[in-house]
């Protein structure tokens, strides 16, 4: 057959590297930010301003400057930044980078089109930004790992579909008949990401010309939802195509096999079957219905066995070829991001088990172990990858082995000393959350109490932080000399003879696996099927059955001004730091009752779009909030948390005070929750939406006064009716009412033993 001449593209390979490296810096830089602040919250007040005299600031003696910012740089803000940066910004690219590199040489093809790959690059790189933008500002859903709103969630859609046709049709003119196993991961994780970013970003717009959006599921059912989405995020865009990368980079850079064919088969079909069902673990204790804890719980175990497949068909692949291992970095990188990949997914399974979930859930633990995940196994594969293709790309050697070297060591002690102070932090604050006196009170009564213990390993996790990105610096370092010293080869010649065209039925004699490799239509249809399977099974019953989530009938709408102090909440990233959820444990229970001892229920969450359950307590729970504290305390708390609870990390959110409610959309809001979601507000309430936003917000400022003189005073001199239109009130509205529809001091609670 006649042998066909051809060229790969390795310009939109280095465009996806150069973007992985940028970002990856800016992400790592918002992680240690947000680190930071957790020890030293006054870190805004230090850049921007204040009044507090204790407090040394780069600006001028008062606080305007930090108003100014309205809360661009508020610890939930930055969080969601680092977040996102890392998984779509650093992650995603360096997936791109490896796929487009990949993918041409294992299908001896150049991608199908051009254009289509430039397309995908401009319009990722854009939604990147976009979301810089908009986080900064506030703009937000506060759904973990999908907080962008609903343009950029359909750019996100946009640029992955865009993606997938250029690497579907790209298989379909390949020169290789079968697909390798990396290919497969390719497909799987596509396929699985399409369906799960769709279905939880499905959200209703307030209006087509603003950003604001409401999901369409409630409650319970977000939950499921979202937490599906959320931790198969973490399967689908963190793991899976990793693997793929795994399967490609790391036999070229040991010169060596991929141990074990029949293992890669097993992996792979395993893997994509058992882990879209364990997104329910992170539900445990909730408000979710028991049988969709139970399946989560049981999946998470079973997942074990194909994630540690993966992690020795990895290992293995390196027989005979440890001796590499000493000389070469690339190796040094990929042996401990396999091993963090090992550990990272035994260690999720036992999160999973009720009886380590009610010590380790909302805790450090949690962070401790997704960080072992993200800096050992991403970050390592993602290093990894980078020091393999940057001397091929530039046909040069690298600059200097010894700086590599010292970013791996760097990087593993960066890891260590983050998730080690994590782990014991997390062990610290489940323990101390549930301890009791022998006269049955809290031994630990005061919240602040669980939080100055733990303040240590705060610093000591800043410190491993500051280590990794130190070690990414110097990969930058070398990356640049490299560069320079070297010429990068833009098109890369290469020749294959054409596929005979054959039959699409099995041969006589042939496997089924590999008559399926040769049929990648078929191998794309069943990924599918496995994957929709679990998908299927735990998503519908629960959002079409409606008993799943009982009627509770004093809980009642939100009033027009508590909505709009909800959206200030989301806007804040509020729930980083605080849950919304009070589980079934005595120790939760008597911490955060309010004035009803109760755990929180199913049908307390029905008008909550989206809910707010939280995954991290670094504060209180607040479902039961209402009614705790008098308004003026939380008044005083955003303008200055340290003045109501000394020692507090919380930062500071004086423009709260000084800025006006835009009430603009306010009846528009609750004419959406009427018309589309079926909320019970009548015509006349829709009509006094104002009307009775003042009056609340009259009784609020009322209370404000009556209890705080000093504040009665301050706002003397200032013109009537000033407070009563600041955003600090309707968020304090929303505050006061968590929690205080259910009337009872019935207490039922699970088990602690």
């Amino acid at each position: 057959m006649e042998t066909q001449k051809f060229s790969y593209d390795n310009s939109i390979v280095r465009a996806f590297l150069y973007a992985t490296i940028v970002f990856g810096l800016i992400g790592f830089t918002f992680g240690l930010t947000a680190a930071l602040m957790l020890f030293y919250p006054e870190l805004p007040e230090f850049l921007f301003g204040t009044d507090d005299t204790t407090i040394k600031s780069l600006a001028s003696g008062n606080i305007q400057g930090l108003i100014n910012t309205h809360g661009a740089f508020g610890f939930g803000r930055i969080r969601m930044l680092h977040t996102n940066t890392v998984i779509f910004a650093f992650v995603c690219n360096i997936v791109y980078t490896g796929v487009y590199y990949s993918l041409q040489r294992l299908l001896k093809a150049r991608m199908y089109s051009d254009t289509l790959s430039w397309l995908h690059f401009w319009t990722w790189q854009f939604m990147i930004v976009a979301t810089f933008v908009t986080f900064f500002m506030g703009i937000n859903t506060s759904k973990e790992y999908a907080e962008h709103e609903w343009p950029i969630d359909i750019l996100i859609t946009f640029s992955w579909v865009i993606f997938g046709i250029n690497m579907f049709l790209t298989i379909a003119k390949r020169r290789v008949r079968h697909l390798y196993v990396a290919i497969w991961f390719y497909i799987g994780t596509w396929i699985a990401v399409a369906m799960l970013h769709i279905f939880n970003n499905l959200e209703v717009p307030l209006s087509f010309t603003g950003w604001k959006s409401y999901s369409a599921y409630a409650g319970v059912k977000d939950a499921i939802v979202q937490w599906w989405y959320g931790h198969n995020a973490v399967a689908f865009v963190l793991t899976t195509p990793v693997l793929g990368l795994m399967y490609y980079f790391l036999p070229k850079a040991a010169d060596r096999p991929v141990f074990s064919y029949k293992l890669s088969i097993i992996h792979f079909w395993s893997l994509i079957f058992v882990y879209i069902w364990a997104g329910p673990h992170h539900l445990q204790y909730t408000a979710l219905p028991a049988w969709a804890q139970a399946v989560g719980t049981g999946f998470s175990i079973m997942l074990i066995a194909p994630s540690w497949g993966g992690m020795l068909n990895g290992l293995l692949t390196l027989r005979g070829a440890w001796d590499k291992v000493r000389e070469n970095p690339i190796l040094k990188f990929f042996v401990v991001a396999v091993t963090c990949y090992g550990m990272a997914t035994f260690e999720g399974p036992l999160l999973a088990t009720k009886n380590i979930n009610k010590i380790g859930h909302f805790t450090d633990w949690v962070i401790g172990h997704v960080h072992l995940g993200a800096l050992g196994w991403n970050g390592f594969m993602a290093f990894g990858v980078i020091y393999y293709l940057i001397p091929i790309m530039w046909r040069t050697k690298l600059w200097s082995v010894k700086l590599a070297n010292w970013h791996f060591w760097l990087g593993t002690l960066g890891i260590i000393f983050y998730a080690v102070p994590m782990y014991i932090s997390g062990f610290t604050q489940g323990l101390m959350w549930k301890q009791f006196n022998p006269d049955g009170t809290l031994l630990w009564k005061n919240w602040l109490d669980t939080v100055t213990a733990i303040i240590p390993y705060f610093k000591m996790r800043f410190l491993g932080g500051a280590f990794y990105i130190s070690g990414a610096i110097l990969m930058i370092i070398n990356v640049v000399a490299t560069v320079r010293k070297g010429s990068f080869q833009k098109e890369v010649p290469a020749e294959a003879p054409a596929l005979a065209n054959i039959s699409k039925n099995r041969k006589e004699g042939e496997g089924t696996h590999l008559w399926l490799e040769r049929t990648p239509v078929l191998l794309g249809i069943l990924s599918f099927l496995t994957i929709s399977i679990g998908s299927s099974v735990e998503i519908i019953p629960t959002l079409s059955l409606k008993k799943s989530v009982p009627t509770i009938s004093a809980v009642k709408p939100y009033s027009p001004l508590e909505l709009e102090g909800r959206d200030i909440y989301i806007r804040e990233g509020c729930n980083a730091c605080h849950s919304q959820m009070v589980r079934p444990f005595r120790d939760e229970i008597v911490r955060f009752n309010g004035k009803n001892g109760q755990y929180s229920k199913a049908g307390e969450f029905v008008y909550d779009r989206p809910f707010l359950w939280g995954s991290k307590r670094t504060g209180p729970d607040l479902h039961r909030e209402g009614g705790k504290n008098p308004s003026s305390w939380h008044y005083k708390h955003m303008y200055n948390p340290r003045s109501t609870s000394a020692g507090s990390i919380m930062p500071r959110y004086p423009w709260l005070i000084a800025t006006n409610l835009d009430r603009s959309k306010m009846v528009a809001k609750m004419e959406l929750m009427k018309n589309t979601f079926d909320v019970p507000y009548t015509k006349p309430q829709i009509d006094s939406a104002n009307k009775w936003a003042d009056n609340q917000a009259a009784k609020i400022v009322k209370d404000i006064f009556s209890e705080a003189a000093d504040l009665k005073d301050a706002y003397a001199k200032r013109p009537k009716g000033e407070l009563e239109k600041k955003e600090i009130v309707a968020l304090i509205s929303y505050l006061q009412r968590l929690g205080t529809d259910i009337k009872t001091t019935e207490i039922k609670t699970a088990s602690n033993n």
